[in-house]
């Protein structure tokens, strides 16, 4: 099982099956949403969604980018992770709100 990543997601592969991603996209220039999060029912519990979005974190870390969580998983790990909160965009609220 390999995590891979290309534009707009990260994401797990098992013999050529997709088994879990993350995706994301941009909202604009330095910020980016976290979009959805999904792990096949087969991979469950093994902690694959806390290391997608653990590589979605480093990556906006490292490329100096600011996250608003908008898929539940991600909004509870930021709810839940004080540490990370940095990386929140500072009106991420409002970029929300302008989403829905």
């Amino acid at each position: 099982m390999e995590m891979k990543h290309e534009d707009g997601r990260f994401y797990f592969e098992d013999n050529d099956k997709m088994i879990g991603e993350i995706t994301y996209s941009t909202v604009k220039d330095g910020v980016v949403s976290i979009d959805h999060t999904y792990v096949d029912d087969d991979y469950r519990g093994q902690g694959l969604a806390g290391k997608l979005l653990n590589a979605m974190l480093d990556f906006s870390d490292l490329k100096g980018l600011k996250v608003v969580p908008v898929c539940e998983y991600a909004k509870a790990a930021f709810e839940k992770k004080p540490e990370i909160r940095f990386l929140l965009a500072d009106n991420y609220q409002e970029l929300l709100k302008g989403e829905n």
